[in-house]
């Protein structure tokens, strides 16, 4: 099975700003999510941006980037025109956000290799949700129809912010996703839900159009970069080492 992992970044965020060029240890951050793409199991690894200033850094570190229109809204959307750009197609596409600098290449090679030996549309991955973080709307819950761990992944019932005391098996969301081309393509088409614009969440369009995503569970969350608090508390892990 052909696979690509495409990781989607611009310079657009409001409230970080030019964060994919922000320094970690003297290189921009997109270049360290794209070397741990690097080192997983899959060959084609591609950053898509609309911005010539990302494009520039991804081909100066001798890495593969497409540039893409810039009204896109999320991830997906700018990662299908990439996609639709490359003349061999790949069967499944992995979405790594750009934003996660301390993304494991093991937590990518383990939702690609699920991907690659089951039927599923799309899958993604979540990890324990902390008590004090039920409340916080910055981190992203979903719920599982059945219990999770690193032997078993089980189908999403709902992704949300806002604490809900009535779920059932809940994990902390990590923002990676992997698709089928076919239903890539398919989710592209679909116009945004009521539950993805009021939640901001992008996995919402696939659900709330019965395509069915499975979750698997890695042991550590992997800090993406929201705020300038999450850029400082990343550089003294990166000093540590």
């Amino acid at each position: 099975m052909k696979t690509a992992i495409i990781i989607p970044s611009h310079l657009g965020a409001k409230r970080l700003p030019n964060k994919p060029l922000l320094l970690i240890h003297n290189e921009p951050m997109i270049v360290h999510v794209w070397k741990q793409a690097k080192k997983t199991n899959i060959d084609e690894v591609i950053v898509a941006t609309s911005d010539r200033e990302i494009f520039n850094v991804i081909t100066e570190h001798g890495g593969t980037s497409v540039l893409t229109a810039s009204h896109h809204t999320n991830g997906s959307d700018r990662i299908f025109e990439a996609v639709e750009t490359l003349k061999s197609k790949p069967d499944l596409i992995i979405n790594v956000q750009g934003d996660m600098p301390l993304i494991k290449p093991e937590a990518i090679n383990y939702l690609a290799n699920f991907m690659q030996n089951s039927s599923a549309e799309m899958s993604t991955l979540a990890s324990t949700l902390k008590s004090e973080d039920l409340s916080n709307p910055n981190v992203v819950k979903v719920e599982t129809e059945k219990e999770i761990d690193r032997n078993n992944f089980a189908y999403a019932k709902d992704f949300f912010r806002i604490k809900d005391e009535s779920r059932n098996h809940l994990y902390h969301h990590v923002g990676i996703y992997a698709y089928q081309y076919t239903v890539l393509k398919k989710y592209v088409g679909l116009k945004k839900t009521k539950n993805e614009l009021e939640r901001s969440l992008e996995q919402m369009r696939a659900l709330d159009n019965q395509i069915k995503i499975q979750v698997g569970f890695i042991n550590d969350y992997p800090l993406g970069v929201d705020t300038q608090a999450d850029l400082d508390k990343i550089r003294l892990m990166y000093n540590e080492t």
